[in-house]
């Protein structure tokens, strides 16, 4: 399969490196800035033992993309989702699929809408990785996992061939026939794991800690868990036990990407991984209380920062 990442950031660039070095076919659409960099060093990964890879890639930008691709893997912040869209259509043919490594559930119905559901597949991405200033990709911890599968029963190309062609041997790929549900069961855990700590800017070890700290991330997760049920997707046991052994835990030093971005001054996923819960929420009757009051603080966040 010819694939093209749709980013090289810290999802984007991390996996998308690990397939050009098992051997796939892979072209990253990305900025001209940072397609210039690409193509003069590579990419660079920097892992937790001190190692570093350099990786030779193929950088491509919007004004030249052309068709031809099987596979558009999209790997963008949120936010951002709207303009890579843009910048990635031209690469869609007839028999492409498209698959997103995107937080929250917005970018799953915009796909759909404009493709199809027969060239959209649902894909969870989870790793601990960042950007750094220089362009390197630096692991921070060791997790490195796709999880994706159709939307339609009969997809444009077939599940055995989409999970060949990202099925690279250094990472965990799985081929699920629930994507949707592997995307709801996410989005309840980041959504509350960044909620808790970006309202209460300190890591969910420390908000447990503080004095009703644990009823307040309990709740929080209670909201998430019902906004999912009434969605008709309600986490299942297994799902809801590793989601609360991080979110309960008194003593860790977890948080999550958005809260990185949020102690950097960064822009932040507050309308696809928090605001958009709450408007489901409101659709299905669903009170969020304390996901609304995270919103307005990460909106208000947000307006400081434009």
């Amino acid at each position: 399969m010819k694939i093209l990442v749709v980013g090289a950031g810290a999802v984007g660039g991390y996996f998308g490196a690990r397939l050009v070095q098992a051997g796939r076919d892979v072209d990253f659409l990305v900025r001209p800035a940072r397609a210039e960099l690409l193509r003069d060093r590579g990419l660079v990964l920097r892992g937790m033992d001190g190692g570093v890879d350099k990786v030779p890639v193929s950088a491509v930008t919007a004004d030249g993309l052309g068709a031809g691709y099987d596979l558009v893997v999209l790997a963008v912040k949120s936010y951002g989702f709207e303009a890579a869209l843009a910048d990635a259509a031209p690469a869609v043919g007839p028999g492409t699929v498209v698959l997103p490594f995107l937080n929250g559930m917005r970018h799953i119905d915009a796909l759909v809408e404009r493709f199809g559901a027969d060239r959209v597949y649902g894909g969870v991405a989870m790793v601990m990785t960042r950007l750094e200033a220089d362009g390197a990709i630096v692991e921070v911890g060791r997790m490195g996992r796709l999880i994706y599968g159709p939307l339609s029963d009969s997809p444009v190309a077939a599940p055995a061939d989409v999970h060949a062609a990202l099925d690279a041997g250094s990472y965990s790929a799985t081929l699920t026939r629930a994507p949707l549900q592997e995307l709801w069961d996410k989005w309840v855990f980041l959504a509350t794991l960044g909620a808790c700590t970006c309202l209460m800017r300190a890591p969910i070890g420390a908000v447990n800690s503080a004095p009703g700290g644990q009823e307040f991330t309990s709740g929080m997760f209670a909201e998430a868990i019902a906004v999912a049920t009434a969605a008709g997707y309600p986490p299942g046991r297994d799902a809801r036990d590793r989601a609360d052994a991080i979110i309960a835990d008194t003593t860790a030093t977890t948080t999550t990407s958005m809260y990185w971005d949020l102690t950097q001054g960064n822009p932040v996923e507050a309308d696809q991984i928090v605001g958009d819960l709450v408007a489901r929420g409101r659709e299905l009757g669903v009170p969020t209380p304390l996901f609304s009051l995270a919103y307005t603080a990460l909106s208000a966040y947000a307006a400081g920062r434009a």
